[in-house]
């Protein structure tokens, strides 16, 4: 049987949750990328910018 205390002793430690950007704020960032998308200019580094790991600072 798994003991879960040794598995969360183990496990490493979680980095802190970013909050989503509010209701308005998603719908700007939805709107920039569908626009770029349309013109052809989407590109994986754009993507990475909104969808990308956060570094720790």
């Amino acid at each position: 049987m798994i003991d879960l205390e040794n598995l969360m002793k183990d496990a490493p430690e979680s980095e802190p949750d970013i909050p989503l950007p509010s209701m308005e704020e998603q719908k700007r960032i939805v709107a920039e990328l569908k626009a770029l998308e349309e013109k052809g200019e989407l590109t994986p580094e754009i993507l990475e910018k909104y969808f990308g790991a956060k570094k720790a600072q």
